[in-house]
């Protein structure tokens, strides 16, 4: 057997992967399963955004190498929505950097900084992919706790009690997954200023921020952060998109520019066609938020009564395409979920697989029509 790369012992393959074949099993034995575990939204994407990839299908440069960067018009569109959307101005020539969905962002941006040794701050609970990209390329994992006493908001103070000396990159996601939790302005100028004095590159995830929220924003609102900060950005959720892969990684041009070092090593350009998809995607009227959130909004309020049959509480004031609810105590999260979808047939994400501060919670998904949670409500109660 030829042994593999000492990175690969570093980490385990993908929860959802190996969970979603378990429940994929249990289907095919004839078990009637709802999954409530993974945020893949189900509804359609705009259909102006479905003619516009039928239509690219004739025009003769779409079978072609396409840029590394992307269509200058796709850039150009990403720009305008974040001066539409957040008030952030940015250069469409040097400061966006179209991407292949934002969890490959999460890796070429650590490749593009960090060096082994390099120590890492992830949020703990945080999205997994965090964690496995740093081990991946051999930098040092560093846990940040969130919790709800703080508003699972970072604890500035107490991360300045830290040796940050060998720190070089901070993973932060707000609006938060998995919990729901949005940001005020003076927490990402703290994180801009805490950036600055330790000189540490930190990068908001920010794909949630348009599902169940009335108040979108970016760090990049804050004056100086360009310097110090990227964000990253997808199509996925905003625009039901998850499937065709677009995202964005917006920043100073020196930052995008290093990142298009990695990029352009390891793929050669997204789809023609996706890309025009996108552009009408990004030019959507406010009226589709509406309309998307309302649907939203009706699947929230059967999840918060599954929730309820379930003992558990949550946060009315939280965003997102998830619900983050607490568990009655004692109870531990992964043993609760395989009882449910033993009992139930209704599979729950625990939220230990966002870290050691998700213990005692779970996670619903939107992603699901409101006869499939009628459905699930009634299996519950």
């Amino acid at each position: 057997m030829i042994e593999v790369a000492k990175r690969l012992h570093t980490v385990e393959e993908y929860y959802f992967s190996k969970k979603l074949r378990e429940v994929g099993l249990l289907i095919a034995s004839g078990k009637p399963i709802i999954n409530l575990g993974i945020g893949s939204p189900d509804m359609q994407p705009p259909q102006k955004v479905i003619d516009a990839i039928s239509a690219s299908f004739s025009d003769p440069t779409a079978h072609k190498y396409q840029s590394y960067q992307g269509l200058p018009e796709l850039r150009e569109a990403m720009a305008a929505f974040y001066k539409t959307q957040f008030g952030v101005n940015v250069n469409a020539t040097n400061e966006i950097l179209p991407l292949m969905g934002s969890k490959e962002g999460i890796m070429h941006i650590s490749m593009a900084y960090l060096n082994e040794g390099d120590e890492v701050l992830i949020p703990n609970p945080g999205y997994p992919t965090y964690q496995s990209v740093t081990k991946l390329v051999g930098a040092k994992i560093v846990t940040y706790d969130l919790d709800a006493s703080n508003n699972w908001m970072p604890n500035i103070e107490a991360l300045e009690q830290q040796d940050l000396s060998k720190v070089k990159l901070m993973w932060v996601n707000y609006p938060h997954m998995p919990t729901g939790a949005t940001p005020t302005a003076n927490v990402f100028e703290e994180l801009v200023a805490f950036a600055k004095r330790h000189n540490i590159l930190v990068v908001n995830d920010n794909p949630y921020s348009f599902v169940l929220n009335d108040n979108p924003t970016s760090i990049l609102n804050v004056e100086g952060a360009k310097d110090m900060c990227l964000e990253l950005n997808s199509l996925s959720k905003t625009f039901n998109m998850a499937g065709w892969r677009v995202g964005m990684v917006l920043g100073n041009s020196e930052h995008i520019s290093n990142i298009l070092k990695v990029k352009s090593n390891m793929d050669s350009g997204m789809f023609y066609g996706i890309q025009k998809g996108a552009i009408e995607a990004l030019k959507c009227s406010k009226m589709w938020f509406v309309t998307l959130n309302s649907v939203y909004k009706r699947r929230r309020d059967l999840v918060w009564k599954l929730a309820e049959a379930l003992n558990c509480t949550y946060d009315k004031s939280a965003t997102g395409l998830f619900v983050w609810a607490k568990l009655p105590p004692y109870l531990k999260s992964e043993e609760f979920i395989d009882l449910v979808l033993k009992n139930n047939h209704i599979f729950i994400t625990p939220g230990t697989i966002f870290g050691s501060q998700g213990e005692g919670y779970i996670r619903f998904s939107l992603c699901a029509s409101t006869e499939v949670l009628e459905e699930a409500l009634a299996r519950v109660k």
